[in-house]
């Protein structure tokens, strides 16, 4: 056994409570930066019953696609073409969704854009050269699952870049083609508010968050 001198022991006292000091300082000093935050703010929510020539086609780009829902018509200004050749010539029972349709609009303007995940399973045996070879020009990847391989089928995964315009729903939805299924689609945008974090804990609780509390 042996005893620190008086000196020592004063000593180490004030440095724990300069340490402490500085702890107490720093915890019960308010949070009063700036941060943002951004939320997910649903526009539109419809679901697509057909597809076809736009109605009006003097403002729209050549081969726009109209795809019209319950609620609007959906002008395809980018990769209209690619779809149409997808569900006009692969058989529609075979066709799936992979992912909810989401698009996004940036500027909350009634423009869109974003990704049409689909894909496309067979049996094996009943899949020809001609086949893989529209799923090599049409930028298909094999996706299988394990599930598709217990049937001996095989899944080829689209990924369609989409890009339009938001319009009121068209007036020729009669001389449109039905889809065999139709889908639900929405329409998001992102909004972002600035706001300034201040911490109102009262300094006593913080207490016990101290070293000298323990």
């Amino acid at each position: 056994m042996f005893s620190l001198p008086v000196k020592t022991i004063i000593s180490l006292g004030m440095i724990g409570t300069i340490l402490t000091g500085c702890a107490t300082s720093t915890l019960i000093k308010k949070d009063t930066q700036t941060y943002t935050r951004t939320t997910k703010v649903t526009l539109v929510e419809d679901t697509v019953v057909a597809f076809g020539k736009p109605a009006q086609t003097t403002q729209l780009p050549k081969n726009s696609l109209d795809n019209t829902g319950q609620k609007n018509s959906y002008i395809l200004t980018q990769g209209g073409a690619q779809f149409v050749n997808l569900i006009s010539k692969l058989d529609p029972s075979n066709i799936q969704m992979t992912k909810e349709l989401q698009f996004f609009s940036e500027k909350n303007d009634g423009h869109f854009s974003g990704i049409l995940p689909l894909s496309y399973v067979k049996l094996q045996e009943d899949i020809s050269k001609k086949d893989l070879a529209f799923f090599i020009e049409n930028g298909a990847e094999e996706c299988s699952t394990s599930s598709d391989r217990r049937m001996n089928a095989q899944r080829f995964c689209f990924n369609l870049k989409l890009a339009g315009v938001v319009y009121p729903v068209a007036n020729n939805i009669a001389s449109l083609k039905a889809l065999s299924k139709p889908y639900q689609v929405t329409i998001y945008t992102n909004n972002q508010e600035s706001y300034k974090s201040s911490s109102k804990m009262n300094p006593l609780e913080k207490l016990v968050l101290l070293p000298f509390a323990v």
